[in-house]
């Protein structure tokens, strides 16, 4: 039997897709597996058809790319309205206008209450359909300010919520008015005013800086072998580490931080930075403050772009789920 399809081959072929020079052997690979049983978790099976619609995409090859996402769709063992929203976008992008807008429709109330769901947005635009994206983000906005203003009551976490879902639905529709050289109104001036402050509301948290510092996975191991005092700082295991960066970074997010982002740490800079000094709390924040902002990568990525932590996986796949663990 052909080696069995992991979620990180899934991943690695997804990646290779915009650059590879034979993007059919890469989606006849992703959809082989599946025709023949090979995913080795099945419920990677939808996941792997939509990695091989994206390549068809990518490649120009649109029919395809929404068999190959309606058949997706099937093969999830939940509801996906990631999934849904891109068969709509195809839909749209292939003249079938009347059943692309019907699928999308029915998921546009996920922008009142999914951060995530500004994929909706992404398909629209990619179909040319940017007059429909601002209306929607318009109405999402006027609902969500709506019932700020009428809930006075919400938990800390709903309100932090509303507070990241406005920021983010007021900075995709300040773009994309931006990009179409529309004036400014009122809403414009709230995203310039939210961007504006978000570059000092990081002041304000009790989880650091801007950048926090991260240890890839050899180094996080090594890091405590060679400083076990360090062990009462830092998480059990590096899963859980990546967990608490990713965690710290959306709440930082929610609560209007910009310009976020992660460094990688190694035991060798370390350990030639600090010298003879006690390797503390201390010395790593002066440590990680020490280190060329050009190492720096920006948080967060594309939801289809490689992961922060290095795993190789989407970020969607990977760190993204533990945000909201």
């Amino acid at each position: 039997m052909s080696e069995l399809l992991t979620a990180d081959r899934i991943d690695e072929l997804g990646a290779l897709g915009a650059k590879s020079p034979d993007p059919a052997a890469l989606v006849a690979e992703l959809v082989g597996a599946v025709d023949e049983g090979r995913v080795a978790d099945p419920d990677d099976t939808g996941y792997a058809l939509l990695v091989a619609a994206d390549i068809l995409v990518q490649a120009g090859d649109l029919a395809d790319a929404l068999a190959l996402t309606t058949r997706a769709i099937a093969e999830q063992p939940e509801d996906d309205p990631y999934a849904r929203s891109k068969r709509g976008g195809l839909l749209l992008r292939l003249g079938r206008e009347d059943e692309g807008l019907a699928e999308l429709t029915v998921l546009r109330p996920l922008l009142e209450t999914d951060p995530d769901a500004t994929y909706l947005i992404d398909d629209l635009a990619d179909a040319g359909r940017t007059d429909t994206a601002l209306e929607w983000l318009t109405a999402a906005l006027d609902a969500i300010l709506e019932r700020t203003r009428t809930q006075q009551h919400e938990s800390e976490d709903a309100q932090d919520e509303a507070a990241a879902m406005i920021y983010g639905l007021a900075q995709r529709r300040h773009d994309l008015r931006e990009d179409l050289g529309l004036p400014h109104d009122d809403y414009d001036n709230l995203a310039d005013r939210l961007r504006a402050a978000s570059d000092h509301a990081l002041d304000a948290l009790e989880d650091g800086p801007a950048t926090l510092l991260f240890w890839p996975r050899a180094e996080f191991e090594a890091l405590l072998a060679r400083w076990p005092a360090l062990a009462d700082d830092f998480p059990a295991t590096w899963d859980e580490h990546r967990a608490q960066i990713e965690g710290a970074l959306a709440n930082a997010a929610s609560l209007g931080g910009a310009d976020l982002g992660v460094v990688a740490g190694t035991v060798a800079g370390l350990a030639a930075f600090a010298g003879d000094d006690p390797i503390d709390e201390e010395t790593l924040d002066e440590y990680a403050d020490s280190l060329d902002e050009a190492g720096v990568a920006a948080w967060p990525p594309g939801r289809n772009d490689a992961c922060w932590c290095g795993s190789g996986a989407k970020y969607k796949k990977c760190c993204l789920p533990r945000s909201r663990s």
